[in-house]
């Protein structure tokens, strides 16, 4: 039988952007979008987060009969399309913070954790774009995966792959049309908790028709890696990194030792408490994100005059003030109020918000810590392979058409084992 239908993979957004990747695949009446995020740009200062006002600025696709008509104004052809269904990898919001912008009766497939956390992270409504109709605080369904188990979308099959990434259950994703396999690493790495998982990922991933590979590791080839790259600098593994958090509180022994993390990274979290010689005290805000996603409990504090949660054990709760005093006890995580820290204290920002110099909140954040003579230590991991692991990644599957994404320069990820493609944006690719 020969089959008439053609697989295709549209790039509607993300190519030449760390973040924001949104791709379609279709085969006849069936189609296909992954992922569901907004490009970071915060130097733009935009006047709002409106449907419109991201698509003109290029920070979401412009992806036809996906998104929801009350936003758009126009319907989706239904006629056209019999099957749709989208996906999201992991929780980072370049991955799927326009989630709510998902048309309500499309479906949205996600691994079981980020279907769990993200509705936790939404809760103030200061997560995600807020959907048509809804208050900020509403967040769209999301149908919680089985690993591996095939999920049909008319002529389509998706796959999805527990991965690793500094964001808390990220994913592979694989695509498999009647004549077609595409695999999509969503942002991946091999030094990370999981890289077993990866390897596994890289298995079922072999021989795919087209690899979609992320490329953060080959944005800033000046750099070279070398001690002035900022995404590969500290420890070159998250068990060194939980490793020198620890070092750091066995060698001050005497000393207010804070720090922060990014509240999608919870495996570190979870990892830094268990290691931790100090009792870890958390901001009640984590500590309420943690207990609604996972069930688990930890010692917390809270801000004066703040919110108090139902769910957070009142015997674990450690006075503010108490830890305004310490110096020995707690490493505990602070948000504000920097000025209210001990002289000559150690704060350790590990990958938190601010996340870096492009973000126009950073310098007058270390700026603040300085002038209260508090030592600020970055400990980072990436949570991108470098350009030594994204080779790896790519041997492994040895693609027939290798499509770079999620970077800066596309052009500098190679493929041996057959051609590269370099799409332009909302460029369709007939496999």
């Amino acid at each position: 039988m020969t089959l008439k239908d053609k697989t295709t993979v549209t790039f509607y957004n993300g190519l030449t952007t760390i973040g924001g990747p949104m791709i379609e695949v279709a085969y006849n009446k069936s189609h296909v979008l992954f992922d569901l995020g907004e490009v970071y740009r915060p130097e733009l200062k935009l006047p709002d987060e409106s449907y419109q006002t991201l698509i003109k600025n290029k920070l979401i696709g412009d992806v036809p009969n996906f998104y929801d008509p009350k936003l758009t104004g126009k319907p989706i052809d239904t006629d056209r399309w019999e099957h749709a269904a989208a996906y999201i990898s992991h929780l980072h919001l370049d991955h799927s913070k326009a989630m709510n912008f998902l048309a309500p009766e499309i479906p949205l497939y996600a691994g079981p954790i980020t279907a769990h956390l993200l509705p936790a992270l939404n809760e103030k409504g200061d997560f995600l774009l807020p959907a048509a109709g809804h208050d900020r605080t509403y967040t769209r369904p999301i149908i919680a995966a089985e690993y591996k188990k095939p999920i049909k979308v008319g002529d389509i099959i998706l796959e999805i792959y527990p991965s690793d990434h500094d964001a808390y259950g990220a994913t592979g994703l694989l695509v498999k049309t009647p004549d077609k396999q595409i695999a999509y690493t969503g942002d991946i790495r091999l030094h990370g908790y999981h890289p077993d998982w990866v390897r596994d990922f890289m298995q079922a991933a072999k021989n795919s028709d087209m690899l979609i590979i992320e490329g953060t590791g080959v944005s800033w080839p000046e750099e070279k890696h070398d001690e002035n790259s900022e995404e590969f600098t500290g420890p070159k593994n998250e068990v060194e990194l939980t490793e020198e958090i620890v070092h750091l509180q066995k060698a001050n022994p005497e000393r207010q030792i804070t720090f922060n993390t990014y509240p999608t990274n919870v495996e570190r979290l979870l990892r830094i408490i268990a290691d931790s010689p100090r009792k870890v005290v958390l901001h009640a805000q984590r500590a309420h994100l943690i207990k609604e996603s996972l069930d688990e409990d930890y010692p917390y504090y809270y801000m004066p005059n703040e919110e108090h949660y139902a769910d957070l054990k009142p015997e674990l709760e450690v006075s503010y003030d108490e830890l305004l005093a310490d110096d020995h006890k707690y490493m505990w995580q602070v948000v504000t109020d920097y000025d209210k820290l001990q002289k000559g204290g150690l704060y350790i920002h590990s990958n938190a918000e601010p996340l870096g110099d492009f973000d126009p909140a950073y310098k007058p954040f270390v700026e603040a810590l300085a002038n209260n003579d508090i030592e600020y230590k970055a400990l980072r991991c990436s949570g991108h392979a470098d350009e030594k692991e994204l080779k790896e990644i790519i041997a492994g599957v040895q693609p027939a058409v290798l499509v770079p994404v999620h970077t800066l320069h596309p052009e500098l990820e190679e493929n041996p084992y057959g051609e590269r493609i370099l799409p332009k944006r909302g460029q369709t690719i007939t496999l």
